[in-house]
Order: C-alpha cells, then sequence, then structure tokens
C-alpha cells in the first residue's frame, strides 16, 4: 500500500510507549498496533485527531504516500 504509517516515528520523538499512547488517544494497544504496523485499512478522522492531540503533531506527521514501483503494482 502507498500509504506509510509513522506513528513509531512520533512514539521515539515523544519517548512514548503504545500502551500509553493508546490509553490516552482512548484506543486499544492492538488496535493501534494495526495502525502503527501499516495493516489498517482505515482510520477514523476522530482517531487521527486524538493521535494528532497527543502527539502534539499534524496528520502529515503521521501519514504520508510513497508512490509503487513499477514491479510492486
Amino acid at each position: 500500500m502507498p500509504i506509510t504509517v509513522d506513528i513509531d516515528v512520533m512514539l521515539a520523538r515523544r519517548k512514548m510507549s503504545v500502551g500509553e499512547l493508546a490509553e490516552r488517544v482512548g484506543i486499544t494497544p492492538a488496535n493501534l498496533a494495526v495502525l502503527k504496523n501499516g495493516r489498517a485499512k482505515a482510520v477514523r478522522f476522530a482517531t487521527l485527531a486524538a493521535l494528532c492531540e497527543v502527539l502534539k503533531c499534524q496528520p502529515g506527521d503521521l501519514l504520508r504516500w510513497e508512490a509503487e514501483d513499477a514491479a510492486g503494482g
């Protein structure tokens, strides 16, 4: 998928654990892991807004688009 999720980068910058972020955002650590590992098919704007609020960042700090190579699709 050409959308890359950089939650782990922001977690490292904020020196925050996945568990702490999940608790502060109000989602389960398992659901946060699905999103963080790029396996999510969608993300609610409310969840994205909560992530940005807790991490003090913009949506573009968490999500980015990368072109797929010709061989990859």
